[in-house]
């Protein structure tokens, strides 16, 4: 009985723990996304961190809805409704998010909710281009980011989504083509992208798109002829308003309830299949270059109630026999050129029926009607009576312009040639080595995306350009005394500038030839790499600047860093730098900042930092700063190089695992691995050994035999847990089921309130420690 009694106790409390686990890792990642939502008022209803999502009252601004303690559906309505005069792709003060908020992090977040089936995310100042990784919502069924700043293409990996049924990307700025893959949804319903920048043809593709029953691309710049749709047997609503769609209007499905098709430049007769249309309610086409007589069967249609053929080109008269539906409540045929006697049905008295006929020729009301010899008149197309003098003057200034830039263009040719030139091999290097998609223009025009770098660089020194003479006077002409060390990218030394600053001075021999405009490009795009948590960039010396066929070193002079390398600390070798639980994890926090910096901070980041506790120094107030990051914009030979060097150590070091010496977050989980170990950590020579120690830090029972003890004497044990699952998914031999960087950050800076450390102003990465 006791033994029943026990089972049935251990069974109830599992089905009690698992659930409340799941909805407390739900609850986790609520409270990044409103985080990275920068705490909009809205969510002041998940205050309560410790509260279940699940159960929190809906309102019409947010709403949460779950089924077996998963969140199915998330509903968020901001208030970042204003639309700037002009939107470039760049944050806006109090109408976007910040210069903070990268988009694809935040749909890495979201995709950690993967029961999601109904996603409505509407004015909240989301900006920047939709990742392809959307399709990680595998399940979703409707997807609504209406009203944000999302531009660039619609990505094609939304069609790899098999549940979606309703897509809505409303009032946002993509300016791609229409997308040529709608047709391989197999249950998209709803398809709206009013409001946008798409321009290009409507692909005929999407007339194979069997369940379409909305289709509504109004106010864009879409072109071409309206694709033949007759095979969308379950399309209701149709709404290609002010585009510029040209050519004749299609035979439409019979299904149709509403088809709007006004401000176009549509032209031809108004089908008379339209009079078949018998479900039809709502048809504009007003505002277009239409001609001919409108089919009289429009007007009888049996559940027609708006008809608008306002200012085209149609003509002929109506019959005395035509009749009007009894459900017709508004019809405007104005600025046209119809002519004869205004039907019975249409008399303005009938059924409280408002009809519009002003600027035609009919018999009636001539005070409003045009002459009879106006309708007669051959066809034009509106803005067809151009004044002869004024394009004839418009044309000569044009030309008389254009040939004043050719003698322009031509007298700069020649010193134009140079820049050109290396501009071209710029980009070719850069596509040819291991730092993807920075192109010239990148580095002339880097972009930051952080709200560090306009904060950080008001407190932090001024980038210079040092002479050799300088440096060589701030080490004694490079003497013993003042060598540090040498690794495979170079020499370091330290120094003593004439003012009393320490510096150090990083010598990269450079294995790959550069002009100076070259060279100054890829610096000053180092330069911009500035954060608190980053060892300061003060300022290079080009050694051979004066002959640019000479240039094969470059200086780079950095703040000097007092205090030694994390790994000092780790090594055991000094008892009185020992780092206890809560340092450890704000130096890891003040790492992870940096590297989510230098993924985020500029576009495209700078992925492969060197990540290694040998590079991460400690200032006097055991603020851990990254040093040796970013090289790989000043040489990519230097990493082919170290690959077979030291690159290749390092790879061992962290257990041969490592699939491209680009994966900072595989770096970061060696890091990792090292503050939970310690010294033991450095007892385990054998690279082998990774996959072991990952599954005994993760065995309760074996830590002891692993961990540093002063981990295991310092830290709480809800802390710890969590360092310790986000080193072993960060050690993951997938690079795909590796976290974020940002991810990663968020779990550190969890673990450290768990701990009852403050990490300041989570929405500010600037420190009063800034260089």
């Amino acid at each position: 009985m006791a033994l029943h009694f026990t089972t049935v106790f251990m069974i109830a409390t599992c089905s009690m723990l698992f659930p409340r686990s799941e909805q407390s890792s739900q609850g986790e990642v609520l409270q990044q996304l409103r985080k990275q939502l920068e705490y909009p008022r809205q969510l002041d209803v998940w205050n309560n961190p410790n509260s279940d999502p699940c159960y929190t009252q809906p309102t019409s601004m947010v709403a949460v809805a779950c089924e077996g303690n998963a969140i199915t559906e998330l509903k968020i309505i901001g208030d970042r409704i204003t639309k700037p005069p002009k939107f470039c792709g760049y944050p806006v003060s109090n109408i976007t998010l910040s210069e903070a908020f990268v988009l694809d992090s935040f749909v890495t977040t979201l995709a950690r909710l993967p029961a999601l089936r109904v996603v409505i995310l509407v004015s909240l100042g989301l900006w920047g281009p939709l990742p392809d990784k959307i399709h990680r919502l595998s399940s979703l069924q409707v997807l609504d980011l209406s009203s944000n700043f999302l531009y660039g293409s619609i990505p094609p990996k939304l069609s790899a989504m098999p549940k979606l049924h309703t897509l809505t990307l409303d009032g946002n700025f993509f300016n791609g083509t229409m997308p040529d893959w709608f047709n391989l949804f197999s249950n998209l319903t709803v398809l709206r992208l009013q409001r946008n920048r798409l321009k290009g043809p409507i692909p005929a593709s999407i007339g194979k798109a069997a369940m379409l029953s909305e289709l509504a691309l109004a106010g864009n710049s879409i072109a071409g002829e309206v694709p033949q749709l007759g095979s969308l047997n379950k399309l209701e609503m149709l709404d290609l308003r002010d585009n510029e769609l040209d050519g004749e209007l299609p035979e439409l499905p019979t299904a149709l309830v509403t088809i709007l098709l006004s401000k176009n430049s549509l032209k031809g007769e108004i089908p008379e299949q339209f009079g078949q249309l018998n479900r039809l309610q709502h048809l504009d086409l007003s505002f277009n270059f239409l001609v001919g007589k409108p089919p009289e069967k429009l007007f009888a249609l049996p559940n027609i109630s708006y008809l608008n053929l306002a200012a085209n080109m149609l003509s002929g008269s109506f019959s005395t026999s035509l009749t009007c539906s009894s459900t017709l409540g508004f019809v405007d045929l104005s600025t046209n050129q119809l002519t004869g006697d205004l039907p019975a049905c249409l008399n303005v008295n009938v059924n409280n029926r408002v009809v519009k006929f002003d600027g035609n020729c009919f018999s009636d009301d001539p005070e409003h009607q045009h002459e009879a010899k106006y309708c007669q008149q051959p066809h034009k197309g509106r803005g067809s009576n151009k004044d002869v003098g004024l394009v004839v003057t418009v044309v000569g200034v044009v030309f008389i312009v254009l040939v004043l830039s050719l003698i322009l263009m031509a007298s700069n040719r020649r010193s134009c040639q140079k820049v050109l030139a290396e501009q071209q091999l710029l980009q070719k290097q850069m596509q040819d080595n291991s730092t993807p998609g920075m192109s010239t223009e990148l580095l002339v025009n880097a972009r930051y995306i952080s709200q560090a770098v306009k904060l950080g660089t008001q407190i932090m020194p001024m980038y210079r350009a040092f002479s050799l003479e300088e440096l060589k006077e701030a080490t004694k002409s490079f003497e013993r005394s003042a060598f540090l060390g040498e690794g495979s990218i170079g020499k370091l030394y330290k120094g003593k500038l004439e003012n009393g600053t320490l510096i150090a001075i990083r010598c990269l021999t450079l294995h790959q030839r550069y002009s100076i405009r070259n060279l100054k490009l890829r610096l000053d795009l180092l330069a911009k790499l500035r954060h608190p948590n980053l060892v300061c960039l003060l300022g290079h010396c080009i050694d051979g600047e004066v002959d640019e066929s000479s240039v094969k070193r470059v200086f780079l002079v950095y703040e000097y860093v007092p205090s030694g390398t994390l790994l000092s600390y780790l090594s055991g070798s000094s008892p009185e730098k020992t780092l206890k639980w809560c340092e450890r994890l704000q130096v890891l926090m003040n790492i992870a900042k940096a590297v989510h910096f230098l993924h985020t901070g500029i576009i495209p980041g700078s992925l492969y930092n060197r990540l290694k506790p040998s590079s991460i120094l400690l200032d006097e107030h055991l603020v851990a700063k990254l040093s040796d990051y970013g090289l790989s914009i000043i040489t990519e030979e230097i990493y082919k190089h170290e690959a077979a060097g030291e690159g290749q150590r390092c790879v061992q070091d962290y257990g041969g695992e490592l699939e491209n010496l680009e994966d900072d977050v595989f770096s970061f989980g060696g890091i990792l691995l090292e503050v939970l170990m310690g010294p033991k950590r450095h007892r385990k020579e054998d690279p082998s050994v990774l996959s072991e120690l990952v599954v005994s830090i993760s065995k309760q029972e074996e830590r002891e035999q692993v961990l540093d003890p002063v981990v295991l004497g310092t830290s709480s044990q809800d802390s710890l847990s969590m360092v310790i699952s986000i080193t072993v998914k960060c050690l993951s031999v997938e690079s795909s089921a590796r976290p974020s960087i940002e991810e990663v950050l968020w779990n550190l800076q969890y673990a450290a309130q768990v701990q009852g450390i403050s990490d300041g102003d989570q929405r500010s990465e600037v420190s009063s420690q800034a260089c």
